[in-house]
């Protein structure tokens, strides 16, 4: 299996000091996901992932856990207009309950 060449990236831009913002947004099959984004290039890209599916199985994805069998983190630019803006609170406790 070869290195995923996002890890580095995602790696540098959590250990940043950048601002951090926190989303949500949810699914039509009733599932959450929960976003920390900073911001590069004018976008909002995603370091922190959480998914909360409609069973509530919970899957967390960051730079040392990119991707399993559940999915991934987004590689994408996020869609903020599509999105709700969360406290990091919210998200942080929503994070720590899902280890």
């Amino acid at each position: 299996m070869q290195p995923d060449l996002r890890q580095p990236l995602i790696r540098d831009l959590s250990e940043s000091d950048l601002p951090r913002q926190h989303w949500r947004g949810d699914d039509e099959d009733g599932g959450v996901w929960l976003f920390e984004s900073v911001e590069g290039d004018g976008e909002q890209w995603a370091i922190r992932q959480i998914e909360i599916r409609a069973g509530r199985q919970v899957h967390r994805y960051w730079w040392r856990h990119l991707q399993d069998e559940h999915g991934f983190l987004t590689d994408q630019a996020l869609e903020i207009w599509e999105l709700t803006e969360i406290s990091a609170p919210a998200f942080e406790a929503v994070w720590e309950a899902g280890g």
